[in-house]
């Protein structure tokens, strides 16, 4: 290549390449676009939420049956079952008394008085009111009316924690009946509040404060009146005691009742009925049979009472009593019924041998064979001697038959009259001075023995009766009983004479320093008596009144009581002093 054209290739080249270097560089090729996930963008940072506390676990119910069975454990039988009497709460309240919480109504206070000292909060406020109550181990003793709401409130506060407390057996009527004192015309004074006691189970509170809060008239309870008249319904209730087995033996028991000792209870839980059936439960007060009320009806059995005071309650309003024989009671209604209008059921002789001649009584001569045989006996009557005379009740017409009973005096005759109408023969008199009145009046007797009484049908007679009499009559010793005049006159001074005439016969003359209480006041007068082991010789006109007197006394526990043979005809035609 010519140099003339090289050169100007080389400048052109040249020129080029300063171009080149002067313009903008070229951009690479872009790349293949790539697929791009769009990215969250984080939401700002919340502060915590507080922790909430757990929810706190619910307590449980309260299980009543065990409760109760424990609280029942702990109330034995030598402590009272967590009771106190009215004559050891009295000597209590001499020293460091017990705290003493009423519960009885304001009006029940007004109307009946308190015990000094005690503190008022009605029975369905006393768990608001624990602020009131002394520390939860210092005594406090708890008293109602009779005994039930004391042990419905013994049981809760016990129940509670408070461990030293007792209720007052009986309730105020036990302690006025012990003739121990009352503050009448005031109120108690208004209960201090102090610190309310620490309660472990909330629960078991409101369980217990529902039931004692809601309470209703009558408090669950039922008075032996009414408790009878049910009895003899169509849809009578189901009857538990709820005593020990010595008291049912002891006391006796109310026809028809399930005997379920109050520490068993709950053991026997599979002797109880329908939770839905009438139960009345009861034992010898109130006070046991409030506690397992209240246990039954926490338990759910829905139709539940208390007897209001007890087999007591129901002796005192004169119900009768299965199982035993309440001889203060049956003695005390039929003396209190002899009456001068009836000849405290004895008959003179001229009135018999009238009756004799015209529609002849059954006669029967309680004599021994010996005096029989000795004095003769009046015709047409039947030979029993008074210690067998109960054995042969088949011997005798039917039980309103008319029935005369004689003896040699009066004194015999008296006590089998008692005993043939306290086992039901409505029509028995005895012959007042026996064989010797009706020979006084110059009256026919027929020597030797009476014939054999022939035999029938016994009568159908309460067989508790029928043993005591018996055995009393069985066991009469040689005597019977009696005290001839001389023998009283020699020893006067040892005696307690006890006059049962009417006030007019110990006027128109008496024994010196003789009591008189007349025979059918004898029972509401026993107060007068000295004590059960005295020695005292009863007596009344003939030795009638003073047998029966005797015989009564005798077999209530009065151990050294005898009659004065004749009564005050045999003292005065012995010429022995009388005052006037």
């Amino acid at each position: 290549m010519s140099k003339k054209v090289y050169l100007p290739l080389v400048l052109l080249m040249t020129l080029s390449l300063i171009l080149g270097a002067c313009a903008p560089t070229a951009a690479p090729p872009a790349p293949a676009p790539v697929a791009v996930q769009a990215t969250k963008v984080p939401e700002p940072t919340k502060a915590p939420e507080p922790t909430k506390p757990p929810e706190p676990t619910p307590e449980p119910a309260p299980d009543a049956q065990a409760l109760f069975a424990a609280l029942v454990d702990a109330l034995p039988a030598d402590k009272g079952f967590g009771s106190v009497s009215a004559a050891k709460l009295n000597e209590e309240l001499a020293g460091k008394a017990p705290f003493l919480l009423d519960v009885r109504e304001a009006a029940e206070i007004e109307k009946d008085g308190y015990i000094e000292g005690a503190v008022h909060i009605p029975v369905r406020e006393v768990l608001k009111n624990l602020d009131k109550l002394p520390a939860q181990d210092q005594p406090i003793v708890v008293y109602c009316a009779s005994g039930h709401r004391g042990g419905i409130v013994m049981a809760a506060l016990r129940l509670l924690g408070y461990t030293n407390v007792r209720n007052l057996g009986g309730g105020l009527g036990a302690w006025k009946k012990a003739e121990l004192p009352v503050v009448t015309g005031s109120m108690p004074a208004a209960p201090k509040a102090g610190a309310a006691p620490k309660i472990d189970s909330q629960a078991l509170f409101d369980m217990l404060d529902k039931f004692i809060s809601g309470l209703p008239d009558g408090f669950y309870s039922v008075k032996a009146d009414k408790l009878a008249e049910a009895l003899t319904g169509k849809d009578a209730p189901v009857l538990i005691d709820v005593r020990t087995q010595a008291e049912w033996d002891k006391d006796g028991y109310i026809e028809g009742a399930t005997l379920i000792p109050f520490n068993d209870f709950f053991n026997s839980l599979d002797k109880l009925p329908a939770k839905d059936a009438a139960v009345v439960v009861y034992c010898g007060s109130g006070h046991r049979g409030g506690i397992l009320m209240m246990a039954m009806r926490l338990m759910g059995f829905t139709n539940v009472t208390n007897l209001a005071g007890g087999l007591g309650g129901w002796k005192t309003a004169k119900m009768p009593v299965a199982g035993v024989t309440d001889w203060n009671a049956i003695w005390g209604e039929f003396i209190g019924q002899l009456s001068p209008d009836k000849s405290f059921y004895s008959i003179k002789a001229d009135k018999l041998n009238e009756a004799l001649a015209d529609k002849p009584p059954f006669l029967v001569d309680v004599r021994e064979a010996a005096e029989v045989e000795k004095d003769g006996y009046i015709e047409g009557a039947v030979h029993i001697p008074i210690r067998d005379l109960l054995k042969n009740l088949d011997k005798l017409p039917a039980q309103d038959q008319p029935i005369v009973i004689y003896c040699a005096s009066g004194h015999r005759g008296g006590l089998a009259m008692a005993a043939l109408r306290l086992l039901g023969y409505t029509d028995v008199v005895n012959l007042n001075g026996g064989l010797g009145a009706w020979k006084k009046l110059e009256l026919p007797v027929v020597t030797g023995i009476p014939e054999a009484a022939a035999a029938g049908e016994a009568p159908k007679v309460d067989e508790a009766r029928l043993s005591a009499l018996d055995a009393f009559l069985s066991a009469l010793p040689d005597g019977f009983y009696t005290i001839k005049p001389a023998d009283l006159n020699a020893d006067l001074t040892k005696f307690t004479i006890l006059d049962v005439r009417t006030p007019e016969e110990f006027t128109n003359g008496h024994i010196e320093g003789a009591i008189n209480i007349p025979i059918n006041e004898l029972f509401a007068s026993l107060d007068k008596l000295p004590d059960k082991a005295a020695s005292i010789i009863i007596l009344c006109q003939s030795g009638h009144r003073g047998a029966v007197g005797m015989m009564a006394l005798r077999m209530i526990g009065y151990t050294d009581i005898r009659n004065l043979g004749g009564g005050m005809n045999a003292w005065t035609a012995a010429e022995l002093p009388v005052v006037k």
